[in-house]
């Protein structure tokens, strides 16, 4: 199982949604905005139109599992 959330409520493809649409609305308002998150196809293709994606390395120091300790892909887009 995959590790996918901080809290009891979820945060699934619909919130996705709902959080580029916002991040979309407060560009067109003039507003600077950075959202960070996991580099995979869905959230890719889902900033895709109206942003710039850039790829970095975060590491992870905490993991339950030892061995999935390091760096993984994030996305910084703006």
């Amino acid at each position: 199982m995959a590790f996918t959330s901080y809290t009891k409520e979820p945060f699934g493809p619909a919130e996705q949604t709902r959080l580029r649409d916002l991040a979309l609305e407060l560009k067109a308002r003039g507003c600077h905005v950075l959202l960070s998150n996991a580099d995979v196809p869905p959230v890719r293709a889902l900033y895709a139109e109206g942003f710039t994606v850039e790829r970095v390395e975060a590491r992870r120091n905490i993991n339950s599992d030892g061995t999935k300790r390091g760096t993984v892909g994030e996305l910084l887009i703006t």
